[in-house]
Parts: C-alpha cells; structure tokens; sequence
C-alpha cells in the first residue's frame, strides 16, 4: 500500500449510533451503510453485538450485518466486548471483529463489568474461536485519557500490550481517544512508543474524538507517527455512553478534505460523504460536529447550486 494512502474506517453506524436515543429504524441503517459503501468506503464498523437491554440502538446487529454482507468490497467490521457476544457475532456471518477493552481498570469495569486482565483473558479465548481468514482488530480504549481517573500514561498502555500482543500478533490494533482529551504531542509520543516496543505488529490505526476540537490535529499527529489507518464518524456522529462528555468521533468528510488536500488519497468521494452526512446530523437526537459538511453546504448555497 502506497504511503500516500490513508484508510478510513468510518464507524458512524456504530460509535456514532450507539449514543442516539431514538431508536433508528434497521432499513435506515442499511440504507445509511449503503449510502457510505457507494461514497468509497470500503471499511465500516456496521454495528456491535452487545446486550440489547445495554444498548437497544443497537439490538438488530444480525440484520445489519447480513445486508452488509451484500455490498461489493466491504470490509464490514462488528465490536465486541466478550466472547459471548464474539460468538453471537460469528454465527450471524460477522468475519471482522473488533474487540475492545480499557486500560483503565475504572473504566474497563464500568463498561463491561470486569477488569482489563479479565478483559485480556477473555480476548484469548475470542481470538480461539476466530476461523480461518476471519480479521480482528484489537482497540485499546483510554489509551490516552480516562473519563474517570483522568490522564492515562504511556506505560500503562506498553504493560497492557505487552500481554495482549502475543495472542494475536497479526491483529491490527487502534490506541483510542476515548474522551478526545489527547494532545498531538501525546498522539505521537504514545504511536511512536508502541512501534518501536511492538515491531511485529503490522498495522496501527488511531480512534479519537474531537471533543476539545483537536480531533483532526491528532489524525494528523498520528499520519506523521506512521499511523495509516484512522476511525472516522460521518457528520462527528457520535458521543460514548461510557465516557461522559464525550463527543463524536472526528467528522469523516473533515479527514477526508484534510487528507486530499495535502494530497493523500482516501478513496472517498467527498461530495458523495458530505450527502451522506446530512442524512446522519438530520437522525433525531443525532449529536453531530465536524466543519467540512456545513462549510461546502454553505459554498454551494451562495453558488446556487442548491
């Protein structure tokens, strides 16, 4: 893959959904995912398998993962916190798992009600039941920032790792921004810290949130540490139930317009995005942010052209 590619992982229809309480309706859903695929995305984190009584948004997993099946070149991704639900994942068809676990001990027990060993202990056996040819992505919540405890340091993530690199070498694995508290500076020390403690792992990708508005300035912290694979929301939707305060993850048409602007290709198709995030921030109780989609609609009404 060329160095001037950057691969956009657009999570919307997950990160970004679970934090809207109005229930969207699954064809919506799809729709959306659809609407995303024919922008260029060719990753999407569709959903997550979790208790539906915990997340209701997100109760119709299985039917948004068979629709996502259908599209042409779609890598579609489904999170999951324990290997019961790993396993609920599989048998409906899911071939992309992320699992995710805190290196804040607070945190970690408060969204999945055990502690990050435990967590550890339960992504080996997760990573057991993987058949043959399935991918996994590894995302290590509060890497940067604990909405509980505050500022995590740096150490604390290569420990963690250090135990959780070994079972699946060949996974990729997102250092994530979970309260959008990080700085550029902390963006790049921790990536350049971590390729240098795990150098067989091949593929790093950065998950952050533009809560203080730094979330772009971090992509880019992290584009110039190596990063080549960064989690985007269309239209910022989002906000973490379990990291009050929080908003949306990076706007994906923001990181898109910065990246083809500075001449990396994405593969996204920026005026097809910004369609596609109108419908996202137009969702009732939608939480939206970004610049890009509101700056190219307000150009285009002086223009005329709509």
């Amino acid at each position: 893959m060329s160095t001037s590619f950057l691969e956009v992982v657009e999570v919307a229809p997950r990160d970004g959904l679970q934090s809207v309480s109005t229930l969207v309706p699954t064809q919506l859903k799809i729709d959306l995912i659809r609407n995303l695929h024919a922008a260029g995305l060719r990753r999407i984190e569709v959903t997550s398998f979790v208790s539906p009584a915990a997340l209701p948004q997100l109760a119709d997993a299985p039917e948004i993962v068979a629709a996502a099946k259908s599209l042409e070149g779609l890598d579609a991704s489904v999170l999951v916190p324990t290997v019961r639900h790993a396993e609920r994942a599989l048998a409906a068809g899911a071939d992309h798992l992320v699992f995710v676990l805190s290196v804040s001990e607070a945190h970690n027990r408060s969204n999945v009600k055990r502690s990050p060993a435990d967590s550890a202990a339960e992504y080996a056996r997760v990573v057991a039941l993987l058949p043959a040819g399935a991918k996994l992505r590894l995302n290590i919540a509060t890497a940067f920032d604990c909405p509980l405890t505050g500022r995590v340091s740096g150490a604390a993530v290569l420990a963690l790792l250090a135990d959780l690199v070994p079972i699946a070498p060949w996974a990729e694995v997102g250092l994530c921004d979970t309260t959008g508290r990080a700085s550029p500076a902390q963006v790049a020390s921790l990536f350049t810290a971590v390729g240098h403690r795990f150098p067989t792992v091949a593929r790093w990708a950065f998950h952050g949130h533009d809560t203080y508005g730094l979330g772009i300035a971090n992509v880019l912290a992290a584009w110039q540490a190596g990063v080549r694979i960064v989690d985007a929301s269309c239209a910022g939707l989002g906000g973490c139930p379990f990291a009050p305060g929080a908003t949306g993850n990076v706007a994906t048409e923001d990181v898109v317009w910065t990246m083809h602007g500075m001449g990396i290709v994405t593969g996204v198709d920026l005026e097809r995005l910004c369609a596609v995030a109108q419908q996202y921030a137009a969702l009732p109780g939608a939480q939206t942010g970004g610049r890009v989609r509101q700056a190219l609609a307000s150009a285009a009404r002086r223009e005329g052209r709509i």
